[in-house]
């Protein structure tokens, strides 16, 4: 296993610099936005750039990799994606931001797409799953500290931008430095919404309300609590603890789903979550440790329902057919990360800062309620007959693939164990 991640030094070191850029960006241009007069539901909409520029992203990368190879498209859109920022620090305007968001969403997407091509070839059965945590810990984890990085300059000023625009460009350097093999690339196969939906609509719900949730907390969460009047360090820790939160409950949820009626799970955690946002919008929140408090817990319980959806849906699919619904639910998760932000911008230009978590309320306990209502609609899969859960990156179809390997590779080493014993 360490030779495994040794081998992968340069794209693991890669994309947690990647990942700092994108933490640091997604709060300061919340910041910058409040600062410069930005309405919150047009600050809505420039974040909610983002994710459609990742769905954009998402679909047509597989055909330029086709066209013009791996390196040339990960050193193109690396490029794009350092660009952007700089163009945020010289043109504060709303337009050009959404535009930027949507370029930046699309770079990003390819990004992952080329680093997890070649984390999926640098892989074996026998390391695939681990490989997997080692990287979502490195990408969540700097992801979790990029937003730290804003209390190093005045969010006002060119310094935060270039920094943004800096570790993006860094994070090129290592991989391109290391002789790695061009890997092969497939594109996926795909199950259309409508037929995933016969198939699980919980799942597809699930995917897309908690990626609406998850929209709003990324590209609102620092307008909400500088509007409320917390200082920069306390903006920054709470964009953190919600991040780290979702890293650090990921598994224990996951786990619980493996032993009980894993829709059990996911309402439950669905509606503790929505009543953390009610709390948020009730109490004065006015202290820093209250907010992070809140914030860490909403984030614990919210990031895994994703996870938790995809692995519901697996229950009742054969593994072959685990990937191609991987990359709807993917989509799914980007069609509601794309509506969460503008929908909670409006709520907060109408109820004020409070709108921003009584969106996240609305938005989980209408899932938590949904999910009551499936349960009386279909007879629960025996814990024994469930697929392994395992966390699913919402980054590409290449790491959603990685991960339903990992389950396949588990349910297969389940089965030789079984075998073994009788």
């Amino acid at each position: 296993m360490l030779a495994a991640v040794v081998s992968i030094w340069a794209l693991l070191v890669g994309i947690g610099l990647l990942m700092l850029g994108a933490g640091l960006q997604g709060t300061l241009l919340g910041v910058r936005a409040t600062l410069a007069g930005f309405p919150t539901e047009v600050t809505g909409i420039v974040m909610a750039g983002y994710f459609a520029g990742f769905l954009i992203g998402s679909t047509l990368t597989p055909r330029l990799i086709t066209r013009v190879g791996h390196i040339r498209v990960f050193g193109a859109m690396a490029s794009i994606a350092s660009i952007a920022p700089l163009i945020h620090a010289v043109a504060v305007e709303p337009v050009i931001w959404t535009l930027m968001r949507v370029l930046t969403g699309f770079a990003y997407a390819s990004l992952y797409i080329v680093a997890e091509s070649w984390l999926n070839d640098r892989s074996t059965n026998k390391t695939r799953g681990q490989l997997l945590s080692v990287y979502m810990v490195i990408m969540l984890g700097s992801m979790a500290l990029g937003p730290l990085l804003m209390n190093t300059a005045s969010p006002d000023g060119f310094v935060l931008f270039i920094i943004s625009a800096v570790l993006v460009s860094l994070a090129v350097v290592p991989i391109s430095l290391t002789a790695y093999p061009a890997p092969e690339f497939q594109a996926a196969d795909k199950l259309g919404l409508r037929q995933l939906a016969r198939i699980s609509p919980l799942g597809v719900t699930g995917s897309m309300l908690q990626g609406a949730a998850a929209g709003t907390m990324v590209g609102l969460g620092a307008v909400y609590a500088q509007e409320i009047g917390m200082s920069l360090a306390d903006i920054s820790l709470f964009i953190t603890a919600m991040v780290l939160g979702g890293m650090i409950l990921q598994w224990p949820i996951g786990r619980l789903s493996d032993h009980f009626d894993r829709r059990q799970i996911l309402t439950a955690a669905s509606i503790l979550a929505g009543l953390v946002a009610v709390a948020g919008a009730t109490l004065d929140m006015s202290s820093a440790p209250l907010l992070l408090t809140i914030g860490a817990l909403l984030g614990g319980l919210s990031f895994p329902i994703y996870s938790l959806a995809v692995a519901h849906t697996n229950d009742f699919l054969s593994p072959k057919q685990m990937v191609a619904a991987s990359s709807g639910l993917l989509m799914a998760g980007g069609i509601g990360g794309m509506a969460g932000p503008v929908i909670a911008g409006f709520a907060m230009a109408q109820f004020g800062p409070a709108g921003f978590f009584w969106f996240l309320a609305a938005a989980h306990l209408a899932l938590g309620l949904f999910a009551l209502f499936r349960m009386t609609r279909r007879a629960s899969r025996p814990t024994e007959e469930q697929h392994p859960y395992v966390g699913v990156p919402r980054t590409s179809t290449v790491g959603a693939a990685i991960a339903m390997k990992t389950v396949r590779d588990q349910m297969d080493r389940d089965l030789a164990e079984s075998s073994r014993r009788h």
